[in-house]
């Protein structure tokens, strides 16, 4: 897979991530302490508690070496062989996370990756007398009966919107689970005019996203989208704590906010090529004509002889090779 960040010790920001680590335990802390909003089996923390699968030091799937040419992180692609293992996504915690834009470009697999956003505005829309759908069932519904794998990056604020919905998600075993944020705020300053997150506060959002999404299951995943895919230096060495990776992607859909189906089928199916991690949006209101660009980029898809998988299996195909 192309990483556009090398994956190097922070020596230079220790102080740093000094105080990042101690955000992210206090907000680990406050989930943990407070009521449990959501059903089903309890999941430790997201800060490399036993049982959720973060890797320590030595964990299998935890190193930072990568591929000459390709630059590809050791372990990014691994399955959970069993409790603690390490989740796809998973890199050694205390490392700048690696940046990954797609696969490798052999075989024949893409990865369909929908963005679950929720702010503060879209929930306050929610309560008015109209409220719009943040969900749009029509694409899990056409994903569900067509068998077709995908991969959901979900804010914290949109699993505690839509628990059951969350719950039918992670009991898909074609689905994986993956972390958006908490709330969507930006992590860099000038970002499609979202509200931007104090420094500060960037470590303990992520990792309270974490701990949101966990108790449900499923497929999970240490991958990592940024809002409107805006991030630097800054906000990659406050997130090197959790021992993630930051998955962008290098086909754009242009789906939020369309009109019309045409484009965004246009947009995907121009772009897409072997191994490529194709961005759409789960979220109706703000990205009306998705499920119905849906059937033809799927058809198209077919039409080039590719098919959608997993996100860990597009970024390390040998993950299930001869299955």
């Amino acid at each position: 897979m192309l990483v556009k960040n090398p994956h190097v010790p922070l020596a230079t920001v220790t102080a740093t991530v000094t105080a990042a680590v101690l955000a992210a335990v206090v907000a680990a802390l406050a989930v943990l302490v407070g009521p449990a909003p959501l059903r089903g089996p309890g999941r430790a923390g997201a800060l490399g508690v036993p049982g959720n699968g973060v890797p320590g030091s030595g964990a299998p799937g935890s190193g930072a070496a990568t591929t000459p040419g390709r630059g590809v992180p050791a372990g990014t692609g691994t399955t959970p062989a069993g409790p603690g293992a390490a989740l796809p996504g998973a890199t050694r915690p205390g490392t700048l996370p690696p940046v990954v834009d797609h696969g490798p470009r052999t075989g024949g697999k893409v990865a369909l990756t929908f963005d679950a956003d929720m702010t503060d505005v879209m929930r306050r829309q929610l309560r008015g007398s109209r409220p719009p759908s943040y969900a749009n069932l029509k694409i899990i519904e056409l994903l569900e009966r067509e068998r077709v794998p995908a991969t959901f990056f979900l804010t914290g604020k949109w699993v505690e919107q839509y628990p059951e919905l969350t719950r039918r998600l992670a009991d898909n075993p074609r689905f994986e689970l993956a972390n958006h944020t908490y709330g969507h705020a930006a992590f860099t300053p000038h970002c499609y005019h979202l509200p931007p997150i104090p420094r500060r506060e960037m470590t303990a959002d992520v990792a309270r996203t974490f701990d949101v999404i966990a108790p449900y299951g499923g497929r999970q995943t240490r991958y990592f989208r940024f809002p409107g895919l805006c991030h630097d230096r800054t906000a990659l060495a406050e997130l090197a704590p959790l021992g993630l990776t930051v998955v962008d992607g290098d086909v754009v859909s242009g789906d939020p906010f369309a009109t019309r189906w045409q484009p965004i089928v246009r947009a995907v199916l121009s772009q897409v090529r072997p191994g490529s991690v194709i961005i759409l949006h789960v979220t109706e209101a703000n990205a009306p004509m998705t499920d119905e660009a849906m059937p033809h980029i799927l058809a198209g898809l077919a039409e080039r002889g590719l098919a959608p998988a997993p996100l860990s299996e597009v970024l390390d195909p040998t993950v299930h090779a001869g299955r």
